[in-house]
């Protein structure tokens, strides 16, 4: 298959630079990126960079040569999956909603015959002035869509909105744009994570689940069109572009956030490596050594999976089984015994903090294993096979 064509716009501002590591990601990931700067961009960003990046000519002037029919603001336009201009100053927004086109970026957005996505980036007093908020406004509603901006230390020395998002966020918003939406209009819930039961104020019984495969399973979801509420235990992650977090670090606290978001959602998917047990009363003041042997009463904890999966009207519920033996037999007898529709296998040993995983998705049907693979790949394969299912 041909690499589908990406054309970056690039505007006048410091962000600029950030523009580079965009196009490599893009790049990276088999997408054909042609670059198109403004004059002011020219000020902030090399074209001899982008160019090596990009392996592609970078275009500037409406008048370029390098076209064959001379016309670069129509043939730029044609089969093209998308228009990301990033960063896009207060300047260029003014112009997109007015559909003024006195440059070859300006021009190209107002002849393109596929979707724009702007990331702004600006000093937090002109993003927060309300002519650049109507333009947003406006932007928005004429079908553009807006992304960002973010907040932090700025340029200029001030901190707040108007940083533009970092250049792996807007490859994951651009390539979840791009994909098909399955589930678009559909709302998961995701638990991910260990937990962390406390034993006294500075230890506690936790294990060596990393979230990963919780998160991926978010960002899948996302991509494929869901609303998606991500409940997770202490984890190191950033969360996933467009998923609403909630930290839950006990497992009584996951279930209070779980029975609070799930009457809203569709498919409830339970990632999460909660502990069974918990200590039954946690010390209030740190345990010291005393040279004698420490017994600790555990209590388990609520089966949250079941409790979702035994509900009147409950969501399409999915559970994990990390299993160090027999994995696909005690899966389908876990299954069976929650009474989920669907559940996915896994070795502990093997994929406990990994960056892959192999899995066998066992339901009514029987078994279906999916080949070692990055846990992302793995994810949107899991949310297609849901999506077909719930469909």
């Amino acid at each position: 298959m041909e690499p589908q064509r990406i054309v970056l716009g690039i505007t006048g501002g410091v962000a600029a630079y950030k523009a580079a590591e965009l196009a490599r990601l893009l790049v990276k990931a088999n997408y054909a990126v042609d670059c198109v700067l403004t004059e002011a961009a020219t000020h902030f960003i090399g074209v001899a960079t982008l160019q090596a990046i990009t392996g592609r000519p970078v275009y500037q002037s409406l008048w370029d040569a390098r076209v064959a029919n001379g016309m670069p603001h129509i043939e730029l336009g044609r089969n093209t999956a998308a228009i990301l201009i990033a960063p896009t100053s207060a300047d260029f927004m003014a112009k997109l909603v007015h559909g003024r086109a006195d440059d070859l970026l300006s021009t190209l957005c107002l002849a393109r015959a596929c979707p724009l996505l702007i990331a702004p980036a600006m000093n937090r007093q002109m993003w927060e002035h309300p002519a650049t908020q109507r333009n947003a406004a406006q932007l928005s509603a004429d079908g553009t869509t807006v992304l960002g901006p973010a907040t932090g230390k700025q340029a200029c020395g001030e901190d707040g909105l108007g940083r533009m998002l970092e250049p792996e966020d807007l490859f994951v918003a651009l390539t979840a744009f791009l994909q098909p939406k399955p589930l678009a209009g559909r709302r998961v819930l995701i638990t991910a994570g260990p937990t962390f039961e406390p034993i006294d104020p500075v230890r506690g019984i936790t294990n060596t689940s990393s979230g990963k495969m919780g998160y991926a399973i978010a960002a899948a979801a996302h991509a494929a069109g869901a609303e998606v509420t991500l409940v997770s235990g202490p984890t190191a992650l950033p969360t996933p572009w467009g998923v609403t977090r909630i930290d839950a670090s006990r497992a009584l606290d996951m279930l209070e956030a779980v029975e609070q978001q799930v009457a809203a959602c569709d498919v409830f998917i339970a990632v999460a490596a909660i502990a069974d047990y918990r200590p039954a009363t946690p010390a209030t003041q740190k345990l010291k050594k005393s040279g004698h042997a420490m017994t600790l009463e555990l209590v388990e904890n609520p089966d949250i999976l079941a409790r979702v999966a035994s509900l009147p009207n409950a969501p399409y519920c999915v559970g994990f089984a990390a299993e160090t033996d027999a994995v696909l037999e005690h899966a389908a007898a876990k299954r069976q015994r929650k009474g989920i529709p669907l559940i996915i296998a896994n070795r502990a040993q093997d994929t406990l903090g990994a960056d892959s995983a192999a899995v066998t998705l066992i339901d009514a049907a029987g078994q279906h294993p999916l080949p070692e693979a990055p846990k992302t790949e793995i994810a949107r394969q899991i949310i297609t096979y849901i999506a077909q299912q719930i469909r």
